[in-house]
């Protein structure tokens, strides 16, 4: 039961700190316009420090050779995540459609899988630079075909393509495969570790506090519209996902960081993206929180349930 708790930790520390983001945005401790920056701070240069340091300290290409397989895995587990979603999607009311697949479709496949190796493997693992190459393209996929869903058609915009995240993760490889990563002077590694340590932390401060704004005057909620969404994103996506890892039978790390991404709940930039192409950022929100909550025991589950067929 060890991975249960594990995994339940990591998830409550995360829902922790958005519950306190809900609370200073409530108390007036910040004031809602501050959101955008802090978003911007945490997306586009925390996140960029946190995979740079972690790429550049922990990456071995030496004994991890298929390094580079990494984005083809994301490539196959994406195929599958979008297939289940229109099929999932089914059971939506149609009103919805448009927002329950995007929703189901783009996890949050970074933070909560970082939190959660953090917590079972340590900041060191090699864990975590299997997770940045798995994700490489992952945020440029999101910016760029999300619109889609709301029937706006592509927008492939080259900032959101060559985005700080990718770029930093391109610079650590070369670096290291160059081997000379040992010239970068300590003072600036430290410096951006302590930067990239922010990244999940000031995400979930914004999004508790996105949470609290959209949910003022929002309305009751659609409770059967959120335990269908409930269903679907935390319990049979991962099901799903676990038989078809049993069957292909991915090495480890792969199968680890694919039933994660499987298994957590939509990227907390949902709602900022449906709103942009007009679409309901009420029920997406709602469906968001749900699947937060919910998260905090089916996560944990499904990592269990996949531990039981899998070993480091």
């Amino acid at each position: 039961m060890s991975v249960f708790f594990t995994t339940f930790t990591a998830v409550a520390m995360l829902l922790a700190i958005g519950m306190l983001g809900y609370w200073m945005l409530s108390r007036r401790v910040i004031a809602g316009s501050i959101l955008g920056s802090l978003s911007v701070l945490a997306i586009d240069i925390a996140l960029p420090c946190l995979t740079f340091i972690g790429i550049l300290t922990n990456f071995h290409p030496e004994k991890n050779t298929s390094w580079w397989t990494l984005p083809l895995w994301w490539i196959g587990s994406t195929g599958l995540f979008l297939l289940l979603t229109f099929i999932c999607s089914a059971v939506a009311r149609r009103e919805f459609h448009r927002e329950f697949r995007v929703s189901l479709l783009f996890q949050n496949g970074i933070f909560f899988p970082l939190a959660i190796i953090a917590e079972m493997y340590g900041t060191n693992s090699p864990l975590l630079v299997e997770l940045f190459l798995f994700t490489l393209f992952y945020p440029a996929f999101f910016f760029n075909i999300s619109p889609l869903f709301f029937s706006k058609g592509i927008k492939v915009e080259p900032a959101k393509v060559f985005n700080p995240v990718l770029i930093a993760t391109i610079l650590a490889l070369a670096v290291r495969l160059a081997g000379v990563d040992g010239f970068i002077p300590k003072f600036l590694i430290d410096g951006l570790r302590l930067v990239g340590a922010m990244a999940v932390p000031l995400l979930m401060l914004v999004l508790g506090g996105n949470i609290h704004m959209d949910m003022k005057g929002s309305g009751t909620p659609a409770y059967a519209e959120n335990l269908k969404f409930v269903i679907m994103k935390n319990l049979v996506f991962p099901l799903v996902t676990l038989g078809v890892l049993m069957v292909v039978r991915p090495p480890y790390p792969v199968a680890f960081i694919i039933m994660m991404q499987a298994a957590v709940p939509p990227v907390t930039a949902i709602p900022i993206i449906t709103e942009r192409e007009g679409g309901n950022r009420n029920i997406v929100n709602q469906f968001m929180v749900a699947s937060f909550l919910f998260s905090l025991i089916s996560l944990p589950a499904m990592l269990l349930l996949f531990s039981r067929f899998f070993s480091p």
